[in-house]
């Protein structure tokens, strides 16, 4: 149930910037910020949600199949909350946001199940002094515990989903967390931020905030849009790679990591 819905904005301690931040900005092509969905893109919580859910409709007497678990990812908990009423789940939508909130988030205390790649691109991003905000429509508890396993001053800032008024696919949620990369960073332009994300509604929400935008497909193969850059994993992935997707033909061109690579 990757980008959960209805949101929260958390501001974190941020790091230092390291007295060369400039002159790392030239050599990436004037990357500027990064925007990081967390379910599905930082952490494969996707099974630690399709547990819960299922754990929590059979307790009241239903039944929960793959394919109505695979229907959520990406849908608002909202959304989510009312598909398992109709399951059966006799509880109100806010009671079983907050049930599989906490079960998912306990689960992620015990182990977190990184995706490849995401820490070691975090912490190459810090060190050149990029600003990253962690954009989820998971809510406060659980986008606190993930941050809480990254070094301090990961996040600039936390955007979740106890607090926006529209979920993703809408585009508030990313336009919060570039609202306040701006407020701290004067001059940040949208065509030099990037958005990485996994479903199809979290692309479709950071494109519709006009940044520019990256997937990375885990539990739910998303259809072909040539408005994004798709990736099969980010490990391995660098800050210049990043910076390669920003518009311009010679960086694109030159980076051989457009859709499909």
């Amino acid at each position: 149930m990757a980008n959960h819905p209805t949101g929260s904005v958390q501001t974190l301690a941020r790091a230092e910037l390291h007295q060369d931040r400039e002159a790392g900005h030239a050599n990436l092509h004037g990357l500027q910020g990064v925007l990081w969905d967390m379910d599905g893109t930082i952490v494969d919580t996707e099974p630690y949600w399709i547990r819960a859910e299922k754990e929590l409709v059979e307790a009241h007497g239903g039944t929960w199949t793959t394919e109505q678990a695979t229907a959520l990812v990406g849908q608002a908990l909202e959304y989510s909350a009312g598909q398992l009423q109709r399951a059966g789940v006799a509880l109100g939508t806010r009671e079983i946001i907050e049930h599989l909130t906490e079960r998912v988030a306990a689960d992620v205390r015990t182990a977190v199940p990184w995706r490849p790649g995401a820490r070691e691109l975090l912490a190459a991003l810090r060190e050149e002094g990029i600003p990253c905000a962690m954009v989820t429509m998971s809510e406060s508890l659980l986008a606190g515990a993930v941050a809480a396993r990254l070094p301090e001053g990961t996040f600039s800032h936390l955007v979740t989903g106890d607090r926006v008024s529209a979920g993703k696919p809408d585009p508030e949620a990313y336009q919060l967390g570039f609202d306040l990369l701006a407020a701290d960073h004067p001059g940040l332009s949208k065509d030099c931020v990037v958005a990485v994300e996994d479903s199809l509604p979290g692309v479709t929400s950071a494109l519709a905030a006009g940044l520019v935008t990256l997937a990375v497909p885990h539990f739910v193969p998303l259809p072909p849009d040539d408005r994004r850059t798709d990736w099969d994993t980010l490990e391995g992935r660098t800050p210049a790679d990043l910076a390669a997707l920003l518009p311009g033909s010679d960086r694109q061109a030159s980076s051989g990591v457009r859709a499909d690579s």
